[in-house]
């Protein structure tokens, strides 16, 4: 299987694969109130971002068909880093994973280099149709924004069209992904509680 195979095969699957990630977190669940409390954190700033980022791209983040978009965003989050979306993912994850302390640090090691390993390959299949889609405009977006770590300073280009930022729209588009952060990490404080209290 080929580059672009892969690659489309992450995309269209990308909500599945954390799964195996999460099971681990609960069934070898070592938490602490330390490990529960910061990894929490870590958690709300990854959804955060995700938040931020999908009340500005809308619910064309959903896709599991081709990627693709209706603009180029460069605004909210994508004025420091070119994938936010998927640096929300990441922190969650890893919340959850500091949360669980499950296999610590080895699962959450693994974890993450498997999530830069897939979004890099999502990423470049992404950054494909965006080059050919907004020709010069992403190219200088593409030269002056990061792909995972985040520049200090806003990006801005006035020549580039944005929609409107609607908060509602992204809460109603994140409400999968919330239920999921809040339904893992009540039960892995459930699981702490038992286990410590009997």
């Amino acid at each position: 299987m080929n580059k672009q195979k892969f690659a489309q095969l992450f995309f269209k699957n990308r909500s599945y694969t954390p799964i195996p990630f999460l099971i681990l977190m609960v069934i070898f669940e070592q938490a602490t109130y330390h490990s529960l409390i910061i990894g929490f954190i870590v958690s709300v700033i990854g959804e955060a971002i995700r938040l931020w980022g999908v009340s500005w791209a809308g619910s064309e983040t959903r896709t599991t068909g081709n990627v693709g978009g209706t603009f180029l965003i460069i605004s909210g989050p994508f004025a420091f880093v070119r994938n936010p979306l998927y640096v929300g993912n990441m922190l969650i994850y890893l919340g959850l994973g500091i949360m669980s302390l499950a296999l610590f640090p080895y699962l959450q090691i693994i974890a993450i280099l498997f999530f830069i390993i897939q979004y890099s390959l999502i990423v470049s299949e992404e950054e494909e149709y965006l080059k050919k889609t907004y020709g010069e405009h992403y190219k200088k977006y593409f030269s002056s924004v990061p792909r995972f770590f985040p520049r200090l300073t806003r990006y801005k280009d006035s020549n580039v069209e944005q929609p409107p930022f609607k908060i509602a729209a992204g809460l109603r588009s994140e409400r999968r992904t919330l239920q999921a952060l809040f339904g893992v990490s009540l039960f892995l404080v459930i699981k702490f509680l038992i286990r410590i209290y009997g």
